[in-house]
């Protein structure tokens, strides 16, 4: 098994390169149970640079043991506390002010109830002992309560909470943080990034935090593409197809709704049949066409499921992707890029 990494020109993505070779290379408190939390102390993971203005010393945090937090986040009108909700993991150690990055983790599952948030759980496990605080959230979907508009503004609710949270744990930054999706959460998660560009009447417009910086895991990256050719799930969830509701697609669509400026990893397998890799193929080449920071990795041999699962051949590479994409300042990616 090995992933394979498409080339890329040096005028899109070459900020990106260092994550691929790294990855062609490597081989409770409160509601939530920790199990499967490491009680060893982790080092903290630190940005080479940080936008922060100063540089604090003080010590605002410290722990024998990671620590899993199960916190609600408020929504527009009526919430469902079964739901709206999300695990926050902080990592062991000594931590100063804003000195710990911050990773949100968006479940997939079709934007359907079958799957949850629980599907995140290794991977929120092992990136804080890996000394990161991960966000792990969950949100109402379709035969939940959810569907258009209200998964996308529980999302974006989530989203936002972040800046209380920080208020409460301020050893985690938030002016410069990754999101990774796995499926739907994958188009969540592109959404995420873009949303400060949304118009007025568009849900989820005005966002208090968003991430910087995006890994996307099968995600269905080209929604009107995929909807047009049998993907009947997006149909569902955004409640008609892209002739009938081309207003919708044209605002959650990560196709449509690219910024250059975000560096995105799109990971996909090879042999996904739920989500065809042609969605991660298709938007990492129009991310190119706009001289983006964008990379495409394939899976050889995996699926849409064992993809993201903990016995998954590539499983800890991809923990290396999202590290080092989270690790790694957007400032530095472009000095790589120019130099």
């Amino acid at each position: 098994m090995r992933m394979t990494t498409t080339s890329r020109p040096a005028t899109s993505a070459a900020a990106i390169a260092l994550v691929a070779a790294l990855v062609v290379g490597c081989a409770s408190e409160d509601g939530a149970d920790p199990a499967g939390v490491s009680d060893t102390e982790a080092a903290p993971a630190e940005r080479s640079e940080t936008s922060s203005s100063s540089s604090p010393t003080s010590v605002v945090a410290q722990r024998q043991e990671p620590k899993v937090e199960r916190i609600t986040y408020p929504t527009p009108g009526p919430a469902d506390s079964d739901q709206n909700w999300g695990d926050l993991y902080l990592p062991a150690g000594e931590h100063t002010e804003d000195s710990v990055p911050l990773v949100v983790l968006i479940h997939g599952g079709s934007w359907a109830s079958q799957l949850g948030a629980e599907s995140m759980d290794p991977y929120a496990r092992d990136l804080v002992d890996r000394g990161m605080a991960v966000y792990n959230i969950e949100y109402r979907r379709v035969g939940s309560g959810g569907g258009w508009p209200t998964t996308f503004r529980d999302v974006a609710s989530a989203l936002d909470h972040v800046v209380e949270l920080s208020g409460q744990h301020p050893e985690f930054t938030i002016d410069d943080e990754l999101v990774v999706g796995h499926s739907a959460g994958a188009q969540l998660a592109m959404w995420a990034g873009t949303r400060h560009a949304l118009d007025e009447d568009e849900v989820g417009n005005n966002p208090k935090f968003r991430p910087t910086r995006v890994v996307s895991l099968a995600g269905p990256l080209d929604m009107t593409y995929a909807a047009t050719h049998g993907d009947d799930r997006i149909v569902t969830v955004l409640g008609g197809t892209p002739e009938e509701i081309p207003a919708r697609y044209t605002s959650v669509d990560p196709i449509q709704n690219i910024d250059p400026n975000i560096p995105v990893v799109a990971v996909h397998g090879t042999v996904d049949t739920m989500v065809s890799p042609e969605n991660s193929e298709r938007y990492i080449a129009a991310v190119k066409q706009q001289n983006g920071i964008g990379d495409l990795v394939l899976a050889d041999g995996e699926d849409h499921v064992s993809l993201v699962s903990g016995d998954s051949a590539h499983y800890q590479q991809i923990l290396d992707i999202i590290v080092n994409t989270s690790t790694t300042s957007v400032g530095e990616l472009e000095q790589q890029h120019a130099g």
